[in-house]
């Protein structure tokens, strides 16, 4: 799709390489980029830093760009099809939403949270087991990520084992995109990666890090909130030091799936060849994911897996997002204002459920009624960007994650409690996802972005 190369030409990374040892690290990722054979990645070359990046401190940086984007909706939208359940009165629902929690202590989100990411599968039947089964197939594919040693031990395959790896982030508003106009990160490290970098993201924000801590190491493993505020913020100064930390709107954190084996694993299982293993997938599984999955279909095929083509397939996908000008149509109010029954789309189309992304309600019905089935209010996230703007879906503001809620309730004809949401308060070294009302908060990350 053309929006999609227009952003691809758009995007690009650049890396940091000071020192003529970087420099030559720098030769040897060149190298890696161009043959590996599963990399979508385009050399450009090293240019000079001053070029692309005019809010560098250091002109004289050499820099490599990769022309490698892999737009999140390539891999998000791809299902498609139609799906619709009963309707019910959206406000009621709303009211009965508790705000969702992780399981550590003090609601706090643990490492085992982050391995079930944020489906509300876990809590159907409210955490009871009803039922025990058995599956037969005769072909496997274990893409269980951080699980996914566990899937291989139960056939005895132990020729691996998961270390969990740990990225922070720090998210700041869209006033501070506008410093980078492509990803820049330092030399990358050979044991611990690219290292934190600064990206404007696709709908203007500024996002810094991630940090890489491994969970088999205490002394990475037990860093305080501020400790890691202070590496992400300090680090990223070096290679952008105009942005400004008080800006910050969100922190959070994700587990990478890192092996034993210090790479991809993508290759059938050494205790049965039709049980195919896609683990350790981490960076940057996101833009690797399209050539893995013509990879792991080859494999499937020397398995002897019959593929015929499917002559009924629609590559092409109606969008869910419509998009707006200004606030031309759309309407506002509290939960009961302007809800539709679940029938009428115009209605929907007017109904805004976030009001920072200005999603609507027919937007998010669009995305539930596809084949794929959505539990959690983090899939319509990654769907519709509700709950991802400014105020990071404040219960105090629009209350838009129990609006989702809502919605993802009446249509799976389910209970609220049953839905997935993001622990409160969903952020891994904030106190709150909204910290633009904490003036001591934002001067504390100010302090810790100019510690050296």
């Amino acid at each position: 799709p053309q929006d999609y190369v227009d952003v691809r030409k758009k995007m690009g990374k650049s890396i940091d390489g000071t020192e003529s040892k970087e420099i030559s690290l720098l030769s040897l990722v060149m190298r890696l980029c161009v043959s590996f054979p599963a990399s979508i990645a385009l050399m450009e070359g090293l240019v000079r830093f001053g070029l692309l990046e005019p809010s560098s401190k250091d002109d004289t940086k050499m820099v490599m760009t990769i022309v490698a984007f892999i737009s999140t909706a390539l891999v998000l939208f791809l299902p498609g099809g139609k799906r619709h359940r009963g309707t019910s009165v959206l406000k009621d629902i709303v009211a009965k939403c508790p705000p969702p929690v992780g399981s550590g202590d003090d609601g706090k989100v643990t490492l085992k949270d982050m391995f079930q990411g944020g489906s509300g599968s876990k809590t159907v039947q409210h955490g009871a087991t009803v039922a025990l089964e058995s599956v037969k197939a005769k072909y496997v594919i274990n893409c269980a990520g951080s699980y996914s040693d566990q899937i291989a031990r139960m056939i005895g395959d132990d020729s691996f084992y998961i270390k969990p790896r740990l990225g922070d982030y720090i998210l700041l508003n869209r006033n501070q995109g506008h410093l980078a106009h492509s990803t820049i990160f330092p030399c990358p490290d050979p044991v611990l990666g690219k290292g934190v970098l600064v990206q404007q993201t696709l709908w203007g924000n500024l996002i810094l890090g991630p940090t890489a801590r491994d969970m088999h190491n205490k002394e990475t493993r037990d860093m305080s909130n501020e400790s890691i505020q202070e590496y992400i913020l300090s680090k990223c100064k070096q290679l952008c030091p105009y942005f400004d930390a008080k800006e910050a709107i969100h922190g959070f954190c994700g587990a990478r799936s890192k092996s034993s084996r210090g790479d991809w694993i993508i290759e059938p299982s050494s205790k049965d060849a039709n049980f195919i293993h896609v683990a350790g997938i981490d960076s940057p599984g996101l833009a690797g994911s399209p050539a893995i999955s013509l990879y792991v279909v080859e494999l499937m095929q020397k398995a002897g897996l019959k593929m015929p083509p499917n002559i009924n397939f629609n590559p092409n996908r109606a969008p869910i997002i419509t998009p707006k000008v200004g606030l031309r149509g759309l309407k506002m109010g509290p939960p009961g204002k302007n809800d539709s029954d679940g029938k009428d789309e115009a209605t929907m189309a007017k109904n805004v459920i976030c009001k920072c992304e200005k999603v609507t309600e027919l937007e998010v019905v669009r995305a539930l009624r596809r084949s794929l089935p959505i539990d959690s209010t983090q899939g319509i996230r990654k769907r519709t960007r509700a709950g991802m703007g400014h105020c990071q879906g404040d219960a105090e503001n629009y209350d838009c994650e129990c609006r989702v809620r809502a919605i993802i309730s009446r249509e799976n004809g389910v209970s609220p409690e049953e839905v997935g949401g993001r622990p409160w308060p969903a952020t891994s070294t904030l106190s709150q996802r909204w910290v633009y009302k904490d003036d001591m908060q934002k001067e504390g990350l100010e302090k810790r972005m100019n510690n050296n």
